[in-house]
């Protein structure tokens, strides 16, 4: 089975590898360069991991992959401050180039002095936030199998909307980053219920209380469920 990841940040990947296992063959937009590049303009995480992922899907059903089952999976995640209204939101891997009327992605840097410059003085117990994930799945499949609509040979069905898994992971801003592992906002959040921030927990502690780990266990949840069912 493989399951194409519709990212090539090199993070991301490796975190999503570690929650699923080794049970499929991975690929990335690396593997495929000349795939389109959605604009990730929908007010949600869920619409804008649904849209890549049917946009990838759509794009992968005219190359010749191998005759076998494939999968994408695409993510949209981020930091929701409840001081800031829910900001970045959406907005969180482009929050400081859109004071540049920029919509490409900002450095991890820009992005984390911004939070700290717009919530400078507010007290720890206002600084309350969460990592939010929406993983979405769509299926690119061979034409013509048992329960398929049928379609001339060589071009394969995709389904209409992907399906849609959700994860959140609370705790809140500190005024200062901590830790030099991790990527994004990391080294800020600090999760409920620990000491360490994102950035200082290490990728094993990381993996099974993240946002991205929450959402993939229910994904990995629906795999096994699926093999169950044959």
């Amino acid at each position: 089975m493989i399951l194409v990841i519709a990212t090539r940040n090199q993070h991301k990947v490796e975190e999503i590898r570690a929650c699923l296992g080794e049970g499929f063959d991975y690929l990335t937009l690396r593997d495929f360069p000349a795939a389109p590049v959605p604009v990730e303009d929908q007010p949600t995480f869920a619409g804008n991991a649904a849209k890549k992922a049917s946009m990838l899907a759509r794009w992968l059903a005219e190359q010749p992959l191998q005759s076998q089952t494939v999968f994408v999976l695409a993510d949209d995640s981020g930091l929701e401050v409840d001081a800031l209204g829910g900001a970045p939101g959406v907005n969180s891997a482009r929050f400081a180039a859109l004071d540049r009327g920029g919509h490409s992605n900002s450095t991890d840097a820009e992005n984390n002095a911004k939070l700290l410059r717009l919530l400078a003085g507010v007290p720890p117990d206002r600084r309350t936030a969460r990592f939010r994930c929406a993983i979405a799945l769509a299926q690119v499949g061979p034409a013509n199998r048992a329960g398929e609509m049928s379609e001339p040979s060589g071009i394969r069905v995709v389904p209409e909307e992907p399906l849609i898994f959700e994860g959140t992971c609370e705790g809140r801003v500190l005024e200062s980053p901590r830790g030099t592992a991790g990527f994004g906002y990391d080294p800020l959040f600090l999760p409920d219920g620990y000491a360490q921030t994102f950035a200082e927990l290490g990728e094993e502690v990381k993996n099974k209380i993240s946002h991205r780990a929450r959402a993939l266990g229910k994904l990995r949840s629906w795999f096994a469920e699926r093999v169950k069912r044959g």
